[in-house]
């Protein structure tokens, strides 16, 4: 079992862990006709808000109710009421995603209770649904942001009670740490089965970069309300990521639909793991084209693990993301010289490392001296460069380069692609350390002929 500890520090030098507040806004940014409010101060919706839109480079919608010191102090539930309204007049959504944050929770207002109270007095909303999901700062890091949006979703828009099923569709559950384009490339394997699938959320729909034809100012895409009542009528629920276990239990509890978890979906065995799963929930076999793309990925994999075997790589990610890349790299041969989390979970004490630090980038630099490449987020990259090691970027935020939400890390394709892109960096790693080691045998029997005559 691999150590998680501390790094024994009573403040953060360079944080490496982001809001739970703005994984919960990302959740909620997967719902169609959505807007995420945030409840609390300004300036901590400005900060999620710059971090979203550098990352996604898109206009991103993003309320707040805007606490002020004598509303903090008597109380926000004006605030969030008046702010329902604004948002309800203006943008006509759907829903509306309340996220909570530590200045509101610390407090210990009764926000359920007041929000049940403000609705009751307008029957106008009757056809708006607003959720709320707790996200204080202090309770863990983006992707538990994350799966508390996606658990109130589904207490809120999931009818109670088992309803009729439907034998061929399936839930899909992403966590935080797929792209639109991972989640994008989930559904592709899944629907190539011949199963229908329901993605909760579906960033895929919402920020994957397209160009809509005229201004929305909600989410624009993403999982509409009617397919989240539907998610009860699924014949099972795969969850990606260990985040997203307790939203999978919520709607076994609320709707009875079981549940599989898939801690990975980066690298061969994983990926075969959760083909397996599909070829016996549709009961036919594998696709001919995944069969090619699986043949590519061993092919990759022989091509570059000389590349990989004894080298050692420095990772800083969130739990999740942390488990599915370091077990692809220590898969391919190399070692884990140093690997940084946010919150001590189940999927941290399951990465290859002897240990792994619960901390920050500050931790990252110390531990990543001596290794051959650095994984981490764009925020990592003063500390490459620092250290003069190669930097492949991962999780979020990425905004020093084009193409965050199409950057592909699951199934075959993507873990083809994540081995080619940090394979380079080791390969030029290698150059970079030793100049001659390309030279040709003729060459080198060359070179020593002309070191004896001299």
């Amino acid at each position: 079992m691999t150590e998680v500890i501390g790094n024994g520090r009573a403040c953060t030098a360079n944080p490496l862990k982001l809001s739970p507040a703005l994984g919960g806004s990302l959740a909620f940014l997967g719902i169609d006709r959505c807007l995420p409010l945030l409840h609390g101060s300004q300036g901590c919706t400005a900060f999620a808000l710059v971090l979203m839109v550098r990352h996604f480079r898109e206009a991103i919608p993003l309320q707040t109710t805007a606490m002020s010191e004598l509303s903090t102090i008597l109380g926000g539930a004006d605030n969030v009421e008046t702010a329902i309204g604004n948002i309800y007049d203006r943008a006509k959504p759907r829903v509306i995603g309340i996220c909570s944050t530590a200045l509101t929770d610390t407090r210990g207002e009764d926000i359920v209770g007041e929000l049940r109270q403000s609705l009751a007095g307008h029957d106008e909303w009757v056809d708006l649904d607003v959720v709320l999901a707790p996200t204080p700062d202090y309770a863990g890091g983006l992707q538990e942001g994350w799966a508390a949006a996606v658990e109130a979703v589904i207490a809120a828009l999931v009818p109670e009670g088992a309803g009729t099923r439907t034998l061929r569709q399936v839930n899909l559950l992403p966590g935080s740490h797929l792209t639109p384009a991972d989640v994008e490339e989930v559904r592709f394997l899944i629907e190539s089965f011949g199963l229908a699938t329901i993605v909760l959320p579906d960033l895929a729909g919402s920020l994957d970069g397209h160009v809509p034809d005229e201004h929305v100012p909600t989410s624009l895409g993403g999982t509409p309300t009617e397919a989240i009542r539907a998610l009860g009528r699924s014949r099972l629920t795969l969850a990606i990521g260990e985040q997203m276990r307790r939203p999978a239990e919520a709607l076994e509890r609320r709707a009875g639909v079981p549940f599989r978890v898939f801690p990975s979906l980066t690298g061969l065995e994983a990926t075969d793991t959760f083909v397996a799963a599909l070829m016996e929930i549709a009961g036919r076999g594998v696709p001919e084209r995944l069969k090619r793309e699986r043949s590519r990925l061993v092919d990759t994999m022989l091509d570059s693990h000389f590349h990989f075997s004894g080298r050692s790589i420095a990772i800083a990610a969130e739990p999740d993301l942390l488990l599915a890349l370091s077990g692809l790299v220590a898969g391919m041969g190399a070692s884990i010289g140093c690997a940084v989390t946010t919150t001590a979970t189940a999927a941290a004490s399951r990465v290859p490392a002897e240990r792994v630090i619960v901390g920050d980038l500050d931790d990252l630099e110390r531990g990543a001296q001596g290794c051959d490449v650095i994984i981490a987020s764009a925020h990592g990259r003063q500390a490459a460069e620092r250290l003069n090691i190669p930097l492949h970027r991962a999780g979020f935020p990425i905004f020093d380069r084009l193409g965050a939400a199409q950057r592909l890390s699951v199934g075959y394709r993507g873990t083809a692609s994540v081995l080619c892109e940090i394979g380079n960096m080791l390969m030029d790693a290698g150059h970079a350390r030793h100049p001659g080691h390309e030279q040709t045998p003729a060459r080198e029997g060359a070179s020593n002929a002309q070191a004896a005559a001299r």
